[in-house]
């Protein structure tokens, strides 16, 4: 593990600190996504940190956590943090898929007593979705460890969730890195000596399991593959939000693409409830002729996150922007791309959760082919949503009373969160 004093630099500067001589693959959902991380997982040497919102029990995760116990039981250092309420329901059934195998499993913030919500900061989730090996390779993006075609709310689906990740070589890995490690810091500190020793004491488990599944595995996947355009050295940037000095971090860097485009901004995000600020930037965008485009849930799993995106529909249509709902499948991708040459993947959506509370995690990237191969995919799917033309609120009191609720709760929200400031 490096012990760079520079390897923090990213993190102190408050503005996207972009590195080049990156390697940077789109990939969408976990069809594609979870393939080229069990590649990851197993040429990996020496560590593997994984940090994620959901690690549901079906089989998409159970593949993962067994790709993940084979290279614990080949001596690699592997490190699993999940959030304790998104994946509160199957930390039992993980601990006993990880038990004896090497790999450790930490729960940030864990709700397994009803106390447990008195305790500061519990409204405060880590909400990222990241994986490093060896400090080459790294993932980010907004999928969970869950199968596309699996819902929480809803059971299996027949088309997949709609949702983006990016990987990742080169610079940027280091700053990914260090983030899960201090993901796994938070969660599990103190405990880390308690395994090692541990791990001496356990008597190896038989691998003939293990080979069956490394032998199926290496069937089905393969290195990262970078396409033949994007491998040129490119700019990008990893930005978290978090509450100490990157606060505002992602907001921030929408925010400066906002200001900065000319021609169009393109944004999906399935829970949006943006601030004042982050209204008005939209509009003014729209007013100096730039054509912003949102991309919102029209499959809705909360209805009260599909309230919250309604009732600011009248204001921004007023204005240009132009809104789509997607309505083939759950819409879960949290991405946006301004003009042709900056482009954004990751965890945060554009909410008060996102953008004030929640740990997140992004990439942030400068160049034209991976711009392009984002855009390809916002077109494709606005080509089958629904245009937004009109306000699904009746005007008059009706409307007003819904807008002051949504406002209402998200004011009481955030100041049991701790957060006072106006948004």
């Amino acid at each position: 593990m490096s012990a760079d004093p520079h390897e923090s630099a990213w993190y102190v500067q408050r503005a996207a600190q972009f590195s080049g001589g990156n390697e940077v693959q789109l990939l969408t959902g976990g069809d594609e996504l979870f393939p080229a991380m069990h590649a990851a997982i197993l040429r990996a040497h020496h560590d593997v940190w994984l940090a994620t919102y959901i690690f549901h029990d079906d089989a998409a995760a159970r593949t993962m956590a067994d790709v993940l116990n084979l290279a614990a039981r080949r001596g690699v250092r592997v490190r699993v943090v999940v959030d304790g309420w998104g994946t509160r329901s199957t930390l039992p059934t993980l601990r006993r898929w990880f038990e004896g195998s090497g790999v450790a499993l930490a729960v940030f913030r864990p709700i397994d007593r009803w106390y447990a919500w008195l305790q500061p900061g519990q409204l405060r989730r880590m909400h990222q979705k990241v994986l490093a090996v060896d400090t080459e390779e790294a993932f980010v993006g907004g999928v969970n460890i869950i199968g596309d075609r699996v819902d929480l709310n809803h059971g299996i689906t027949e088309a997949p969730r709609l949702d983006f990740a990016v990987g990742l070589r080169g610079p940027i890995v280091q700053p990914v890195a260090q983030t899960a490690r201090a993901m796994w810091t938070r969660a599990a500190f103190g405990r880390d000596w308690r395994e090692e020793v541990l791990a001496l004491a356990r008597s190896a488990e038989p691998l003939a399991r293990a080979r069956v599944l490394l032998r199926r595995l290496r069937l089905r996947t393969a290195p990262l593959e970078i396409d033949a355009r994007d491998r040129q050295p490119v700019r990008a940037a990893f930005l978290v939000r978090d509450n100490l000095r990157q606060r505002r971090a992602i907001e921030r860097s929408y925010l400066d693409a906002l200001e900065g485009a000319k021609e169009r901004f393109d944004l999906a995000s399935p829970y949006f409830y943006p601030g004042t600020v982050f209204r008005r930037a939209l509009k003014n965008a729209a007013r100096r002729g730039v054509r912003v485009r949102l991309l919102l849930q029209g499959k809705l799993d909360y209805r009260f996150a599909g309230l919250a995106a309604s009732v600011l529909y009248d204001e921004l249509l007023k204005r240009g922007v132009h809104i789509y709902e997607y309505t083939p499948a759950f819409l879960h991708a949290k991405v946006a791309l301004a003009d042709g040459e900056w482009a954004t993947v990751g965890s945060s959506n554009i909410d008060p959760l996102s953008l004030l509370l929640n740990l997140e995690a992004n990439v942030v990237v400068r160049d034209a082919d991976f711009s392009r191969a984002l855009a390809a995919g916002f077109d494709q799917a606005i080509a089958v949503s629904r245009e937004v033309t009109t306000s699904p609120l009746p005007r008059g009191w009706g409307s007003a009373m819904k807008r002051g609720f949504v406002a209402w709760a998200a004011h009481w929200y955030l100041r049991l969160a701790g957060i006072t400031s106006k948004y």
